[in-house]
């Protein structure tokens, strides 16, 4: 998904679009996520726009590395516009939601956990709706904005589906899962234990046995 234009593997903008819109609306209809349509073209637009590495991490991006999130959020707070500042905002909002439906395996080894993208995402999408301009545009963002806020947990559950087509799990990614079930309280996670053959109980991360 992320080859160059001169790759002769690269699929096809269209086909990824469509490939995305089929795969989120069964998603979201296999974990019973209701959203609006407009929320879920949303969510699809953000998947297919992504999916271009030069999108995700910016042209300028050294080494391939997303800016962190709090560097999103000071852009936000420090914007000298509305309109950057909802720029800003909208991009952490879309990146949370990119890296966490997507690659919520890969926190396990890094300071900021899956949980840490799910609420500075909520949070930015929540700004947004609060801060959408008047008019039909603004009030049809609002609710878009409003509903991802609400359901981004609900939403990133349905995108880890998405991720997860074909994949194998093995006995680190059972870990993983415990792990992403006991921060973010994901009832995808605890599904899929109990499929693999777990039954989760709660243990307090902070407290737990190295």
């Amino acid at each position: 998904m992320t080859a160059g234009p001169e790759d002769p593997t690269a699929l096809d903008v269209r086909n990824l679009r469509e490939f995305f819109r089929d795969s989120v609306h069964e998603a979201l209809g296999r974990r019973r996520v209701a959203v609006d349509d407009h929320t879920e073209h949303y969510v699809v637009n953000v998947l297919t726009e992504f999916a271009r590495a030069d999108r995700l991490y910016g042209a300028a991006a050294a080494g391939r590395r997303l800016r962190p999130l709090a560097l999103m959020l000071a852009d936000a707070v420090e914007a000298p516009s509305a309109a950057e500042r909802h720029r800003a905002l909208q991009r952490l909002g879309d990146v949370s939601l990119f890296t966490a439906g997507f690659f919520a395996r890969s926190f396990a080894r890094r300071l900021v956990d899956v949980d840490y993208h799910i609420a500075m995402g909520g949070r930015a999408y929540g700004c947004l709706a609060d801060a959408s301009g008047p008019g039909t545009r603004g009030r049809a963002l609002a609710t878009v904005f409003a509903e991802l806020s609400r359901k981004f947990q609900e939403v990133v559950d349905a995108l880890n589906e998405v991720s997860d087509m074909s994949y194998r799990y093995t006995r680190d990614d059972v870990l993983r899962l415990y792990e992403i079930w006991l921060r973010t309280g994901s009832r995808r996670a605890h599904e899929l234990l109990r499929r693999l053959g777990v039954e989760p109980a709660r243990v307090d991360l902070e407290r737990a046995p190295n």
